[in-house]
């Protein structure tokens, strides 16, 4: 029973910092954008973000990776519900998988 506890507290706080990295990469994008689209790599990077950014966060389990994969998903403003299901579900997973090894 304290490992489902613990599960449950690692999770939600997780789920919760993803979401705020999500949110400050959202607004992080009124500053940029003028940036990011004036410039041609920039441009070609926002386009990537768009085409590949729902593969990118399977990628957002990772420890060192993880968030700022979740910033750049606010960033290229990916879709909130989507974004919550795939990174929320993976950081679930990640620490169920560690609550069995422990």
């Amino acid at each position: 029973m304290p490992l489902l506890i613990a599960l449950v507290f690692a999770s939600t706080g997780n789920i919760l910092a993803i979401i705020v990295n999500y949110i400050l990469g959202y607004f992080l994008y009124e500053k940029t954008h003028t940036k990011l689209n004036s410039s041609k790599i920039g441009a070609k990077a926002f386009l990537y973000g768009h085409k590949y950014g729902y593969y990118a966060l399977l990628l957002s389990w990772l420890p060192i990776i993880g968030d700022p994969l979740t910033v750049v998903a606010g960033l290229v403003r990916l879709k909130f519900v989507w974004f919550v299901l795939i990174g929320g579900s993976l950081r679930v997973l990640r620490y169920y998988f560690l609550a069995i090894i422990i």
